[in-house]
């Protein structure tokens, strides 16, 4: 075997173009180092830039050690690398694979530049355990296309170019240029699903049918393309049914949609607002509860650290954040931003402080303000109410107050007369961040890889 690309490297479309920069994911083991090598070994790759990065999770004890290796690899081959730490949240609620999987994509996401494509080594038999995985969990054609060669990525692209070779061709490679790679001791514990799958189950596969791994993949790039044409209806559906703000769409406008399509339109929209994907048990409470609860309630669905929710006439979906906690009070002079205890912040824009600190503090109930052209002070839980703030992001909302204890505004929603008339005598304003900023988002809808650069 040579240098020349294996069958099945899915390239960069560069005919009249150069290809973009690449950023390697390299573990260290045998098919992120082939990938590694392959890239490194292509002039029109290197002339654009390539670098490689190597997530630490530092969850087995020779984490340390594979780093190390990482750097030589790339040292022999002059690619530069980058070595990110990461902290893997263990009590998430989503198991140990996840939660490192979601630290390792939220170091690729940080770490990739505009337009860079990031360079991932899963192959061919990675799809057909994939779709052999979303098949016993009954996914529909958007589970079944499992991974895609192109998507969408954080600034950038997500690049599979191996997605068609066989592992063991690149066994093969790597044997041939006398490559030394790393083995995860946790690859060989049948406890996980995809580890008993490729130790067990896909080995007595092959045995009666030696093309299995070639079906697999070739079955779920026909459930792409079926996924690719229901996604165009399923796009217009949601844009009518949006309301001015994402998160939120209209139970009447979903009320109106065949159960099949709302189903395909409610995944659709959690994956665009980068929420952990809504399961089938998720469909049906929404369908069954929220869907059928009286405008007054508050129902809700809660899956792994998201939620929707029924308000009124409407459907709010979003990370699952706690209230400000009401024995919380600081004074703030405006100066710096002020981080909130349930994240997020306060910030004071267009003036360097206040004339004097303002206390910022939770809701404690019972509230009044005085509304700018209004003669007498309103109960501010029904100006919420009339703002229509479901009650939860009330729970959530700083308050300031003066230092007589008069309610001068709740986050940037709602100012009383006097602070509107300060913030407009400074040419101000605030702003009020519920949350942080979400994370990546790795689109389902591949679309057309790429075009190269001019």
């Amino acid at each position: 075997m040579s240098d020349v690309l294996p069958a099945g490297f899915i390239a960069m479309p560069c005919a009249g173009g150069a290809p973009r920069a690449v950023l390697v994911g390299l573990s260290g083991g045998l098919d992120s180092v082939a990938l590694l090598r392959l890239l490194a070994m292509q002039a029109p790759i290197r002339k654009a830039g390539l670098r490689a990065i190597h997530v630490h999770h530092g969850l087995q004890a020779a984490a340390g050690d594979w780093a190390a290796h990482c750097r030589e690899a790339c040292d022999a081959l002059g690619v530069a690398l980058d070595v990110v730490r990461v902290e893997v949240a263990r009590d998430a609620g989503k198991g140990l694979e996840a939660a490192a999987r979601d630290a390792r994509r939220s170091a690729f996401a940080k770490a990739l530049r505009d337009n860079e494509a990031l360079a991932l080594a899963h192959h061919r038999d990675d799809q057909a355990e994939t779709f052999l995985l979303r098949a016993l969990r009954a996914s529909g054609p958007d589970g079944l296309a499992a991974m895609r060669p192109w998507q969408r990525f954080a600034a950038g692209w997500l690049w599979r170019p191996l997605l068609d070779v066989p592992r063991a061709q690149l066994l093969a490679y790597v044997r041939e240029y006398q490559l030394r790679w790393i083995e995860d001791p946790s690859n060989d514990d049948i406890a996980h699903d995809r580890n008993f799958l490729r130790h067990r189950i896909l080995p007595l596969l092959r045995e009666r049918w030696a093309a299995t791994d070639a079906a697999l993949a070739r079955s779920a790039a026909l459930a792409a393309d079926a996924a690719m044409l229901l996604a165009d209806g399923d796009d217009g559906v949601l844009a009518a049914a949006r309301t001015l703000d994402p998160q939120v769409l209209s139970v009447a406008a979903l009320e109106a949609l065949p159960a099949a399509r709302r189903a395909r339109v409610l995944r659709r929209w959690i994956e665009a607002l980068a929420l952990p994907p809504l399961p089938a048990r998720g469909i049906a409470r929404i369908e069954g509860d929220l869907m059928a609860a009286a405008t007054g309630t508050d129902a809700s669905f809660e899956w792994h650290g998201a939620v929707v929710r029924r308000w009124r006439d409407l459907l709010h979906a979003g990370p699952r954040r706690q209230p400000l906690p009401r024995s919380w009070r600081v004074h703030w002079d405006g100066h710096r931003p002020l981080p909130l205890p349930t994240g997020g912040q306060l910030q004071l824009e267009g003036a360097d402080a206040f004339d004097a600190p303002v206390q910022v503090h939770a809701r404690q109930g019972g509230e009044r303000i005085d509304l700018p052209g209004r003669t007498h002070s309103h109960a501010l839980k029904h100006v919420l109410q009339d703002l229509g703030v479901p009650p939860w992001q009330r729970a959530q909302l700083p308050l300031l107050s003066d230092a007589a204890g008069t309610v001068m505004a709740a986050g940037d929603l709602v100012v009383s007369a006097q602070m509107d008339a300060w913030l407009r005598g400074h040419g101000a304003r605030l702003a009020w961040q519920s949350s942080p900023h979400g994370g990546a988002r790795i689109t389902g809808d591949a679309g057309p890889p790429p075009p190269c650069l001019p």
